[in-house]
Order: C-alpha cells, then sequence, then structure tokens
C-alpha cells in the first residue's frame, strides 16, 4: 500500500469538507433573522416548564403569543400569581411604549 492511496482520499475529503463547511457558513449569514429580544425577556418572566398547559408547544412560543396578544398571560396555568402580576405589568408597559413608538 502506498501513500498516495491513502492521503489523495484523505485530501478529498478534507478538501469537501472544508468547501461545504464554507457554504453552511455562507447560507447562515445570507438568511439569518435577526430575533426580537423581548421575546427572551418575557421568557424569562414565564416559568420556564415548557409544559404546553397554555396550547402551546412551550414557553417561548407562549411568549411570541403574548407580544402578538394572541393570548393572556393565566393561559399559561402554572405560573404563580407574583409572576403573573410582574408578567402583566411588563407587557402593559411593552404595549404602552410601542404606542408611543
Amino acid at each position: 500500500m502506498d501513500l498516495v492511496s491513502i492521503i489523495l482520499p484523505a485530501g478529498i475529503l478534507a478538501g469537501i469538507g472544508f468547501i461545504l463547511g464554507l457554504l453552511i457558513n455562507l447560507v447562515s449569514v445570507i438568511f439569518y433573522v435577526k430575533e426580537d429580544p423581548t421575546i427572551d425577556e418575557v421568557v424569562d418572566l414565564l416559568p420556564k416548564y415548557n409544559c404546553g398547559a397554555c396550547g402551546h408547544p412551550g414557553c417561548k412560543e407562549m411568549a411570541i403569543a403574548l407580544l402578538n396578544k394572541e393570548s393572556v398571560v393565566f393561559d399559561c396555568k402554572p405560573i404563580k400569581k407574583d409572576a403573573a402580576k410582574e408578567l402583566q405589568a411588563f407587557l402593559d408597559n411593552y404595549f404602552k411604549n410601542e404606542k408611543k413608538s
């Protein structure tokens, strides 16, 4: 077994891997979607159980629904009353500031 029969296929595979890695990076830059940071703030105020009791697959989807006014705070079943009041105050402030913009 000569050295070329080992190095040539390994080099070809490394080259293909490098080219595909560059392609993946390029596609991720082109199709990047900037997400609203408010979603993460609302998720932090939710209990983060991802239980689905609210009718959404997880807390992130519930946060998106709250920000789109498609859901209300008490749709989240496991949320405690104090946390619900804090979340509702945050949402009220968010919507009040949004109208001014």
